[in-house]
């Protein structure tokens, strides 16, 4: 069983506890490293994981059949 919400509190701790490298040479600081690409790839991956969790939870509610209330 998925936990939506387990795993978006884990992938927000993930994300928030990553820093980026410290520029250690003057000439490279607009460079992007291979490290920063791969760990914006992984936390587009995990929000899309997230999202596509939470919508067939929203899609498999919404197909559910209505209860229509009756008179006793």
């Amino acid at each position: 069983m998925h936990d939506p919400q387990l795993l978006l509190a884990s992938t927000l701790a993930v994300v928030a506890r990553w820093r980026p490298p410290a520029a250690t040479d003057v000439r490279d600081r607009g460079a992007v490293s291979i490290e920063q690409v791969l760990w914006y790839a992984a936390a587009a991956v995990s929000v899309a994981v997230v999202a596509a969790i939470i919508w067939n939870q929203i899609r498999s509610t919404a197909s559910t059949p209505v209860q229509s209330p009756s008179a006793p």
